[in-house]
């Protein structure tokens, strides 16, 4: 999804998008993360990079420009979670964990053993 599709493109020499532009662009790759579709997930922030100048998200993320657009290009080799982790931190978005009622797997038992 372009990042015009979010409200409005944004030019390289954007300081920061606005805010509703960002909950769209988080709206998003929520969306994509309820699917569990990789594909999907890494389109949808390649999306909301587009609402930030890229040299920026690169100096906060630590992360080359180029290996920024390579992680989310669509490229059958997925990105890892540190850059997504980290280039989500760089735009403001973090992860979020919700429980899903009715687990898919049986919890443990536990057990406690003396040592």
């Amino acid at each position: 999804m372009p990042a015009y599709l979010f409200g409005g493109y944004m030019s390289e020499k954007s300081v920061r998008p606005r805010l509703s532009q960002r909950q769209a662009a988080a709206d998003c790759i929520n969306q994509a993360l309820e699917k569990s579709d990789s594909a999907e997930i890494c389109h949808a922030i390649a999306a909301a990079t587009h609402l930030y100048n890229i040299s920026d998200l690169a100096q906060i993320s630590r992360i080359a420009r180029l290996s920024i657009y390579r992680a989310f290009a669509g490229d059958p080799r997925k990105p890892n979670f540190a850059t997504v982790f980290n280039v989500l931190d760089a735009m403001g978005f973090r992860l979020h964990v919700t429980v899903h009622p009715g687990s898919r797997a049986r919890a443990t038992r536990l057990t406690h053993r003396s040592l």
